[in-house]
């Protein structure tokens, strides 16, 4: 009978609060500061790789199309999560709806499964240019880049669309406050009524098609890209096969560490204060990451972001 109240009240019930940031008071400000000035940092960078990319004729081959659309998809994760975390910092609302939080939640992860998949196209791409060097122009065509993308993409939002509805047909308890600063999956699946158990087990299934087959063919790719860097007799031939390679490892090591550690693990062992700090790292950190990596180990990006300031690009040179 308390069970099927519960549920009733549940039902009837239309919203959560975010409970994220309350903790720190007056510090709030402060980090209101800090997150919107990496924000604008993180979307300035990302939006000028893409342009950069568009217009620099010495950038259209497969390696920066790619990239191309990971800075688009990290840009779209980060508009669906951090704009709604600065307005409760400064302005104290920290109310969502329960619809908000659905569409919150499928669009948050439909963009972070696309990132696991491109970063393993990415991977793959490497493969070829490193393994198979003479028949790069003709296997990584802009035909199956086109495909590679797009399979990507939707391979993402179904996901999503999997892990929001495992969620979100379960009954909520009168507990409508969410110990994190936006809708993701474990903090919001702890919040639902009864036996969560094959809700997720749902979960980590899907999780693990996402994280471990997309890192199972990152690892399998940077095997075979090893094992050919190191039959190159030079020492400088060896680096320079590394160095194409060493932007994209950094970021998969960061991304995958970060999201294994959120959604790789039992519900039981989740922390406010710990997962905050790594929610932090993969929605604000992460994305900032791609431009920097890329543009500081790459001479091609380097040389065309200078032209781009110089405004050679835009005819003003």
């Amino acid at each position: 009978m308390s069970l099927r109240m519960g549920q009733t009240n549940a039902t009837s019930w239309r919203g959560f609060v975010f409970l994220g940031f309350s903790s720190f008071g007056e510090l709030q400000l402060l980090l209101f500061a800090l997150f919107l000035s990496v924000y604008l940092v993180t979307l300035a960078s990302n939006v000028f790789i893409i342009i950069v990319i568009r217009l620099d004729s010495h950038l259209h081959t497969p390696m920066y199309f790619f990239l191309s659309f990971l800075s688009f998809s990290e840009t779209c994760y980060t508009l669906g999560i951090i704009p709604r975390m600065l307005s409760g910092l400064v302005m104290g609302d920290q109310d969502i709806s329960y619809v908000g939080c659905a569409a919150q939640m499928f669009f948050s992860a439909s963009w972070a499964c696309t990132n696991c998949f491109l970063l393993a196209v990415m991977g793959f791409d490497r493969y070829v240019a490193i393994c198979a060097p003479l028949h790069y122009a003709s296997r990584i065509n802009s035909t199956l880049c086109a495909q590679l993308v797009g399979i990507s993409f939707l391979s993402g939002y179904l996901l999503g669309l999997g892990m929001t509805l495992v969620i979100f047909h379960l009954p909520f308890c009168s507990s409508h406050e969410i110990q994190h600063f936006f809708c993701d999956t474990p903090p919001v699946l702890s919040l639902a009524c009864g036996d969560t158990g094959l809700s997720e087990l749902g979960i980590l299934i899907l999780s693990l098609l996402v994280l471990v087959v997309s890192f199972f063919f990152i690892t399998i790719s940077y095997a075979y890209i090893l094992a050919t860097i190191l039959r190159i007799s030079s020492i400088e031939g060896q680096k320079k096969a590394f160095s194409t390679c060493a932007s994209h490892l950094t970021v998969v090591i960061v991304h995958y560490g970060c999201a294994s550690f959120m959604y790789l693990r039992p519900k039981a062992s989740y922390s406010l204060e710990r997962d905050q700090l790594i929610a932090v790292t993969y929605t604000v950190v992460t994305p900032l990451l791609n431009p920097i990596v890329y543009s500081l180990r790459n001479r091609a990006v380097q040389t065309a972001l200078s032209n781009a300031l110089q405004g050679k690009l835009l005819g003003k040179g």
